[in-house]
């Protein structure tokens, strides 16, 4: 039941304040992964900076991507067990606060050693609040209504992504490559801030028992269609985060030469993303999640292959059809997973999560081994072979 259907009167103060409880919701929830989500994506764009100002090649300083999904990977599970016995708000706004720390910290790092080492810090603290936000909604609204609100959240994600990548190559072209760490540290403790202000108490949402959630969150792996949709999302991951971060590697190379401001402003097609989740989110009310997740890895596929092409306007049209493919999936995925457990919502969640990054983590990496050896083919191909497993999962375990 939304907030909305808990309003009893619309004519008093109360009533009120009831009814501009969901647009609190959002606006915390959609301003805090805006933050998160742009701390997560901050050395993207400025790789081969800090190749040149830590002397290391492009697949250890793809390090400071995989590092942080790899510990969000290994860490998500965690945070959706608690969020079922604390509550979600309280391990939300803890975990965001303790999230600005490291992010500090990275402007600070005088090896690339402590830069990894913060990082790693950073994905210790970012799922207590990406693991748990849509079990959060999941909570307030059911049915056809959590579709679109899931579909809204995602595309704050993306608008998150975009600003850690844009915005972190312009800073750093301004400034230095500290500077972004600074900016978004700042914006992260807003965002905990407003989480711990605007967000509703969950007075008569039901808490579960230790020994419930634990057996609750590994029982999901008997649902053939929750473990297809965690292989799903490891596979869009692994391509989505595989691409966009060997990217600028590719176009600063010849024949592209493209400079890193450029480079980060060609993120702009992340905006594809933001639009393709709030439409996919009103299309899972007719059409099925599994269907509509095969239908965006092909799409997903499609693009990856268009980037192939070395003309700056054909990979761009590559990047935003890879984005539209992407968030296909991604907007239609965490909903599809709420709906399909029955029970301990938040570790079904989680283990969504944990998948997700677990493929972003050696998406971070493969790719890069695979650009040193094979070039841009062999980010293409490892690629694609990530989504063919996604789709394999889809086609054989979510019908």
């Amino acid at each position: 039941m939304g907030f909305e259907d808990a309003t009893p009167s619309p004519a008093t103060p109360r009533t009120a304040r009831r009814e501009a409880a969901p647009r609190r919701i959002a606006l915390a929830l959609n301003l805090t992964a805006i933050a998160v989500f742009a701390d997560l994506y901050t050395t993207q764009p400025i790789l081969p900076i800090l190749s040149q100002r830590f002397g290391v090649s492009a697949g250890t300083a793809g390090l400071t991507i995989s590092v942080v999904v790899l510990m969000i990977a290994f860490i998500s599970a965690t945070y959706g067990f608690l969020s079922d016995i604390l509550g979600r708000k309280p391990v939300m706004v803890a975990a965001c606060a303790l999230l600005a720390v490291p992010t500090f910290l990275c402007a600070v790092a005088p090896t690339f050693e402590t830069l990894l080492l913060f990082r790693a810090l950073q994905g210790l603290f970012m799922p207590g609040f990406t693991a748990v936000a849509v079990a959060y909604l999941g909570d307030h609204y059911a049915g056809a209504d959590l579709g679109p609100k899931v579909g809204g959240w995602i595309a704050a994600t993306v608008a998150g992504g975009l600003t850690g990548r844009v915005a972190s190559g312009l800073i750093a072209s301004w400034i230095d490559w500290r500077a972004p760490f600074i900016f978004f540290g700042l914006w992260t403790l807003v965002a905990a801030i407003a989480l711990g202000r605007l967000l509703p108490s969950q007075q008569g949402v039901q808490r579960v028992k230790l020994s419930l959630a634990y057996r609750g969150m590994f029982g999901h792996f008997r649902n053939r269609r929750l473990v297809g949709s965690f292989i799903i999302g490891a596979g869009v991951f692994f391509a989505t985060i595989g691409v966009f971060t060997y990217l600028p590697y590719y176009l600063t190379a010849p024949p592209f030469r493209l400079s890193t401001a450029v480079v980060s402003s060609i993120y702009l097609v992340y905006f594809a993303g933001v639009a393709t989740s709030l439409i996919t989110a009103r299309l899972t009310r007719s059409i099925s999640g599994e269907k509509v997740m095969a239908v965006g890895l092909a799409i997903a596929a499609l693009g990856v292959l268009i980037t192939e092409v070395k003309s700056i306007p054909t990979v761009l049209l590559g990047l935003v059809v890879l984005c539209i493919g992407m968030f296909t999936v991604q907007s239609t995925a965490p909903a599809f997973v709420n709906s399909n457990a029955h029970a301990a919502k938040g570790g079904a969640g989680a283990l969504y999560t944990s998948f997700y990054y677990f493929g972003a983590s050696f998406g971070s990496a493969i790719p890069g081994y695979a650009l040193q050896s094979w070039g841009w083919t062999g980010v293409v191909s490892t690629c694609l072979a990530a989504l063919m497993i996604g789709l394999l999962a889809d086609l054989v375990l979510c019908r």
